[in-house]
């Protein structure tokens, strides 16, 4: 299951490029952060249907990180919630792919995203109604690390706390480089698992590119637990492309010309392989 699901998340950072080179959007290297988190989410841990996508059983998943829409739609198409070949009009006039991710007839996503510091507080929302509904569906969240600057992602977890939400679960893509400089420079998060755990979490700290850990660290019960879950990922922006790794400059560009032809054969010789 572990090869197929690195094959996904190969197929899917090509689609991110394509998405956003030829839309003339941003935030290639933010996708490209959570490409794996978000393969491991579909693929290996939640419950989900892409031929009923609002099943009542089904997991939440709230992408906070709203700017990382392309990796999300790129997922979706991917696994069948729709045609592959609307990825091809992302970001372009008239697309219902906007470039933040939006919920407006588009199977799979719950909620629009883009104003960082909301989604956490709609996924405890979400979680909490589950809850007084009876259902045992999980609620998951997947936040920048920037977003964490937004001091309504700690109202949320205090609410987390104080409800038990223990069927709800924060990601954090931490891959500590935000919209102009580092997160060190901007607003240090550090000792973010002790902050977590002082707010009532479950604290898992895992590579955010191993798929196999990624799995055995977000398919979380909620028997076992009155806790909320906090999955801090350590990811690298740019993950899969060399020159775009650990550089602010791709948060806001996108690859045009030699640079997308670099791209694209990197990820392809990594696809490859994988089919081998």
């Amino acid at each position: 299951m572990i090869e197929e699901i690195e094959l996904f998340a190969a197929k899917v950072r090509l689609h991110c490029l394509e998405m956003t080179s030829n839309g003339n959007s941003s935030h290639i290297g933010s996708c490209l952060s959570s490409v794996d988190i978000l393969a491991a989410l579909y693929k290996g841990v939640m419950n989900i249907d892409p031929k009923n996508p609002e099943f009542p059983e089904r997991d939440r998943f709230i992408m906070s990180k709203g700017h990382g829409g392309a990796a999300v739609y790129a997922t979706l198409a991917e696994i069948g919630f729709f045609k592959k070949n609307i990825l091809e009009t992302h970001y372009k006039n008239g697309s219902k792919l906007s470039g933040h991710v939006s919920h407006y007839e588009i199977p799979g996503v719950e909620f629009s995203t883009g104003s960082l510091g909301h989604g956490l507080g709609v996924a405890a929302g979400r979680a909490y109604s589950l809850k007084l509904d009876g259902n045992e569906a999980r609620s998951f969240c997947l936040l920048s690390d920037g977003e964490l600057d937004e001091g309504s992602n700690w109202e949320a977890m205090l609410f987390a706390n104080h409800m038990k939400l223990n069927n709800l679960c924060a990601i954090i893509d931490y891959n500590k480089i935000q919209s102009l400089d580092s997160i060190e420079n901007t607003m240090a998060l550090e000792p973010l698992e002790d902050k977590a755990i002082s707010f009532g979490f479950n604290v898992k700290r895992v590579d955010g590119h191993d798929i196999e850990k990624l799995v055995k660290a977000l398919d979380f019960s909620i028997e076992k637990s009155t806790k909320p879950t906090f999955v801090i990922c350590d990811t690298i922006k740019g993950k899969g492309v060399s020159f775009m790794e650990n550089s602010v400059l791709w948060h806001y560009r996108n690859a045009q010309d030699k640079e997308y032809d670099a791209a694209k054969e990197e990820l392809l010789a990594r696809k490859s392989l994988l089919e081998q």
